[in-house]
């Protein structure tokens, strides 16, 4: 009888150990014998699962949206608050963002978008990003073509950018806790519009 398939479950298992290594040691640094060794496995493993270091990187893009979603959901089906979901998820970004250093992995990927590959999974991680922020600005506002703020395409791509200057005030240390917490708070906030 063979032994079943735990590729999936070996991936998704190694997936935040690879994306806290690449975003402590950026996408050069970080080589494939130091990647296994943080997962605890020799090399030919991971090579068993991805193709090579490009796509364990692309995985770990992948991941960091996956974490980012999973703490989203739970924000969303929490019932008894009088915010809206778009402004408990700024509530909770404001506090939160970033604390893990996941952004780092992005940052170390935006020098890489020479690499084809690596440069359509940030289209596709920002996209992601943008289209769940977009839908939660369209709920928050009563739906799809609400005018009660700036355009919510738009907003949400301004949304997605208070993360990435919040990042750079963080890691350059440029802005406080406190000041990204407003920065995200009260900007979001303006961007979000009236709700409905």
């Amino acid at each position: 009888m063979p032994r079943p398939d735990t590729s999936s479950q070996r991936r998704r298992e190694f997936a935040p150990l690879l994306t806290r290594a690449f975003a402590e040691l950026g996408y050069r640094r970080a080589t494939t014998a130091v990647l296994a060794e943080r997962c605890g496995v020799q090399e030919n493993i991971l090579y068993r699962l991805w193709s090579d270091k490009r796509a364990m990187f692309i995985a770990s893009l992948d991941h960091v949206y996956q974490a980012s979603e999973a703490a989203w959901a739970a924000l969303l089906v929490q019932e008894g608050s009088a915010a809206s979901p778009a402004e408990r998820i700024l509530e909770y970004e404001s506090t939160h963002h970033g604390e893990h250093g996941l952004y780092r992995i992005v940052f170390a990927g935006l020098s890489e978008t020479d690499d084809p590959e690596i440069a359509a999974a940030l289209k596709r991680l920002y996209g992601r990003f943008q289209r769940f922020v977009q839908r939660q600005v369209e709920r928050h506002r009563g739906g799809p073509g609400a005018a009660t703020g700036p355009d919510a395409a738009l907003a949400a791509w301004a949304i997605v950018g208070l993360g990435t200057v919040s990042n750079i005030g963080r890691e350059l240390g440029l802005l406080s806790a406190a000041r990204r917490r407003r920065l995200v708070l009260e900007a979001g906030a303006m961007l979000l519009g009236q709700r409905a």
